[in-house]
């Protein structure tokens, strides 16, 4: 694979934005402010320079489609933001905070297990244990005369025993990885028939058939993978926390209903909640 470069314009990417809103773990921030990711069989960097976005890697196909395909880049996201700032002023205000966020249309195979993995985890744990599973498991890629490792594939990964697995700093979820990476592997949940589905409950009734796939995570990965529902609204700590700051106002927030919460969402945010849910929870996290 020979560095590729492609280059846009567009006032709804901010590269800070997207990488450390907690829908990711393998990109990082690099001294030059760049950001450099691996993602399927691509290793690039991200750097905004004025009001202008340069991709740079190697990639496994054009960079200019891979680029439009994992970064969303068909969807308006000014439309977007127009429409959901006029819900109410603390989204608005959530939304100026946050506005270069974009979702991701990740692997959902990677997000499924790295989703798996964020259960009870921080993210520079999580990440840490991401890029080990795929320095042992993945394939090596070069780039600007460094070592990178794609995130194994199922049949790649099925090589892991549970203590391989444990010995890579899993903890509890050794057992889950190992379990779903066979499932999947057996068609036990059929990757390919989740992203023909049209029901957000539906693709929801077969993700939490995997081991270690509870609401919150099976909502996740709706959300952050190509599965792209953006009617989902994920639900963890920092979403509950602001949504009940804003809107319930109850004084002890650990005994909300979380039914409560998705109710508010539903009916505020309609079929953009889970984008609703990003402005809202890297507000609430980075900001407010």
């Amino acid at each position: 694979m020979d560095v590729q470069e492609y280059t846009i314009k567009n006032s709804s990417f901010e590269p800070k934005h997207i990488f450390e809103c907690g829908q990711c773990f393998r990109w990082n921030k690099q001294d030059d402010e760049s950001y450099l990711g691996v993602f399927e069989n691509n290793v690039m960097s991200v750097k905004k320079e004025n009001d202008t976005i340069i991709f740079r890697g190697k990639c496994a196909e054009n960079i200019q489609k891979v680029c439009k395909d994992y970064f969303d880049l068909n969807r308006d996201y000014e439309k977007i933001k127009n429409k959901l700032s006029n819900v109410d002023d603390f989204l608005k205000t959530s939304i100026e905070y946050g506005h270069g966020i974009r979702i991701l249309n990740q692997d959902l195979w990677e997000c499924i297990i790295s989703f798996i993995i964020s259960a009870n985890n921080n993210i520079p744990r999580i990440k840490k244990i991401i890029e080990r599973i795929s320095c042992k498991f993945g394939k090596k890629i070069v780039f600007d005369d460094k070592d990178y490792y794609t995130f194994p594939t199922p049949e790649e990964l099925s090589n892991a025993t549970i203590q391989d697995l444990r010995d890579l700093g899993l903890g509890f979820r050794d057992v889950r990885v190992y379990n779903t990476t066979k499932m999947i592997l057996e068609k036990q949940v059929d990757l390919h028939r989740l992203e023909e589905l049209n029901s957000s409950e539906d693709i929801r009734e077969e993700l939490l058939k995997l081991d270690g796939v509870g609401p919150k995570v099976a909502d996740c990965i709706m959300l952050f993978s190509t599965l792209k529902r953006l009617d989902v609204f994920p639900i963890d700590v920092w979403v509950r926390r602001v949504m009940n700051e804003l809107y319930i106002k109850a004084e002890d927030e650990t005994k909300i209903n979380k039914k409560e919460i998705s109710k508010i969402a539903e009916e505020k945010y309609k079929n953009l909640a889970g984008i609703a849910q990003q402005y809202l929870f890297y507000w609430k996290r980075e900001g407010a």
